[in-house]
């Protein structure tokens, strides 16, 4: 996941480096000290819309900055900064405790207590320094911020605005407070006296103005935290999300902290409130991303399908329409991503949507065919069955511009993505010699999205009584799948290339991509076996998960993004190829990994990790700049979960295929909210069998045996 229109800067970290402190709520994300304080030059600040509106933000009691002691947080939106205030010269008996209670969500309020702890009133100055400086995300991400100073304050009674002007866009900030506080350039100040044993409180509120409009804060100043629109969602959201238990209590740990991750990246669009995507990862990435939304939502639609829903939704309502080299726009084309505020002006093309990518396409088809197979917005898929059709046409009119049957890319403009599959860094295509291969290039897991998208369709037709049509789509998979395994298989080595470069030949890296090519079905069943003992061989299972490149390869580096990494989400996809085509024991084998590793990093994967071996190296090696939390990685152990009970719908047919391959180290193993349909399903796994309930009243017949 390449940051947008930036042929190939990495992105920076998502997790904790140096001690900061992430919230995040939709598109708001605040970044500070551990203390709670915002530092000027650093990639902190409040940011709201892609801007960054908040770039400083300082506490001080009689001039000093209280000494963090702790930092509680058990909403992503929410955390209490824990810290306190020696007396000077004193023991630090007698300090004063400083809690700073912080909510994000379209702006930012601060609840601020002092707490007395001895037993005599104490006095003091309390002083919030706050600056604004409007910086574009990008800009702050790779510290490119202007050199000048920030927007120049204007003090009021007890109020501070902030305003900014670049070209035609208009921004500000309004920062105001309880207790009538003195405003002084950029600084609110209160004269405080905090009771003895007793303790002081004000409530203060940064409120960004947008087109001269202010925003409404999700947490509104003065208003219980617990009823704001945020806190309902997460209580829902906690409340329908999948329960697991087993008993093996990491394996637990893990699936737990998805769900959590999952609901933290929830964004939802203002036009429709109750339609949620998930973002591709925080902080840096609170946007739809066509291509990790859908996948994430697909490894989600057993257990929640609403974000698959929205996502579709969402990504159809900017389907492309015309054609436009700079943003790479194309009719009937998915959007890579889209983004707000001042990074827009900044986009390719004046636009807050870019269109280079290859897969987001023919994944939406996919997408929405496995949404109408798990059967509960049957209208609705429907619905977006004529922006599948869209879909289909720039597959066969724009994606395949040579008219050989696959899909290549080759960027429409300099700025754009070089590579515009998953593995979209510049290097992330090489052949086995360590050669970059030059585009069009046509990915090997592109053509299988591409098929499943075909075989999708024909299922709609099929569904509606259309033989004809239905016929129409099998006909073109197995023309294309016929084309696959004959221009992408290599005999001499035993694996399918990784891609066809410009010259049509045949780039022959050993990569994880052909992993994909087992989940979408298009790999013939007489070369499964070979592709599945490639996988786990020892030049690409590192023992922690498979890597994307072998080994054995001139690029291989285990501390590079796409070549010698393990991805989580990427083991997921592998991991359902293999059990497709039914290699249990190696699917297994991943599935275990990955939940290993995941232990490793507090529970929560990261979005990649480094392809040391496992023989030397007992714990996994964190990738230096890994998002964390990231959507796909958070979905993969659900995923997994999934492919381990081989459950497999069939509502058209009126059939549920479940067998489960669950290691027995981890039961009795129970889940419970299986969605299926209106059917809520519970599995339980024992030592010496399987039930499941939920199906009474539904018609569906359950085979207790995998699909095959």
């Amino acid at each position: 996941m390449t940051g947008p229109w930036s042929a190939g800067q990495e992105p920076v970290s998502q997790g904790m480096p140096g001690g900061t402190v992430t919230l995040v709520e939709g598109s708001t994300f605040c970044i500070s000290e551990p203390g709670g304080d915002i530092a000027h030059g650093q990639p902190h600040g409040l940011f709201v819309r892609d801007m960054r509106v908040l770039s400083r933000w300082a506490l001080a009691i009689d001039g000093r900055t209280p000494k963090p002691l702790a930092v509680q947080q058990s909403e992503p939106y929410a955390a209490t900064f824990v810290g306190h205030l020696p007396p000077r010269g004193g023991p630090a008996a007698g300090s004063l405790l400083v809690l700073r209670r912080r909510y994000v969500g379209d702006g930012m309020r601060e609840d601020i207590t002092i707490r007395n702890t001895v037993p005599h009133p104490a006095a003091c100055l309390v002083t919030l320094a706050a600056a604004a400086d409007f910086a574009d995300l990008f800009e702050v991400k790779r510290g490119q911020t202007r050199a000048g100073p920030s927007a120049s304050p204007v003090a009021g009674t007890s109020a501070l605005t902030f305003q900014d002007r670049r070209g035609d866009r208009q921004a500000g900030l309004l920062i105001d407070g309880d207790g009538q506080p003195e405003a002084t350039g950029g600084t609110l100040s209160w004269r405080a006296t905090v009771p003895a044993r007793g303790e002081w409180t004000a409530s203060v509120e940064a409120v960004p103005v947008v087109g001269g409009l202010p925003l409404t804060p999700h947490h509104p100043r003065g208003q219980p935290a617990e009823h704001a629109v945020p806190a309902r969602r997460l209580r829902e959201w906690r409340r329908s999300a999948p329960q697991v238990q087993t008993a093996e209590p990491h394996l637990t740990a893990v699936l737990r902290r998805s769900v959590e991750d999952i609901g933290a990246l929830r964004i939802f669009d203002p036009e429709h409130p109750g339609r949620a995507v998930v973002a591709a990862g925080a902080p840096w990435f609170m946007a739809l991303f066509g291509r990790d939304s859908l996948l994430t939502s697909w490894m989600l639609l057993p257990w929640d399908d609403t974000l698959a829903l929205g996502t579709l939704q969402t990504l159809a309502g900017r389907q492309g329409r015309a054609t436009d080299p700079a943003s790479e726009e194309e009719p009937g084309r998915i959007v890579h991503e889209v983004r707000f505020g001042p990074a827009a002006s900044l986009a390719l093309g004046g636009r807050s949507a870019y269109y280079g990518t290859a897969d987001a396409t023919p994944l939406f088809v996919m997408v929405l065919g496995e949404l109408r197979r798990w059967g509960r917005h049957n209208a609705a898929a429907e619905n977006l069955l004529p922006h599948a059709d869209r879909a289909l046409g720039w597959i066969e009119q724009h994606g395949d511009a040579d008219g050989d049957g696959f899909i290549e890319y080759s960027r429409k403009t300099g700025q754009g993505l070089v590579n515009q599959g998953w593995k979209d860094s510049p290097d992330g295509i090489t052949f086995a010699d360590g050669r970059i291969a030059q585009p069009p290039i046509a990915l090997a897991e592109v053509q299988g999205y591409c098929y499943a998208a075909y075989r999708a369709r024909a299922a709609f037709a099929r569904q509606a009584g259309d033989e004809p049509r239905a016929r129409h789509w099998d006909g073109k998979a197995a023309q294309l799948k016929r084309a696959f395994n004959q221009a992408f298989w290599l005999p001499g080595q035993g694996w399918f290339a990784v891609a066809l470069d410009r010259d049509k030949r045949p780039v022959d890296a050993l990569t994880s991509n052909i992993g994909h090519c087992l989940w979408t079905g298009i790999a013939d069943a007489g070369k499964a076996a070979a592709v599945a003992d490639r996988l786990l061989s020892d030049d690409m299972f590192s023992g922690w998960g498979i890597r994307t490149l072998a080994t054995s390869m001139s690029a291989y580096n285990p501390m590079s993004y796409h070549n010698g990494s393990v991805w989580p989400h990427d083991n997921a996809l592998c991991a359902a190829g293999l059990m497709r085509y039914g290699f249990t024991g190696h699917a297994q084998r991943v599935a275990q990994a990955i939940f290993d590793a995941a232990a490793h990093f507090g529970n929560r994967l990261p979005e990649l990790f480094c392809g040391f071996p496992r023989e030397d190296y007992p714990v996994p090696i964190p990738y230096p700049t890994s998002c964390s939390p990231q959507a796909w990685a958070a979905a993969a152990p659900l995923h997994l979960l999934t492919t381990l009970l081989r459950v497999t719908p069939q509502p058209s047919a009126g059939r549920l295929w479940c067998a489960p391959a669950i290691p027995g180290h981890y039961l009795p193993l129970r889940v419970t909210s299986l969605r299926l349909g209106q059917a809520h399903l519970t599995i339980d796994i024992h030592g010496g069998g399987w039930d499941l309930t939920g199906l009474d009243g539904t018609g569906i017949e359950l085979v207790r045996e995998p699909r095959t």
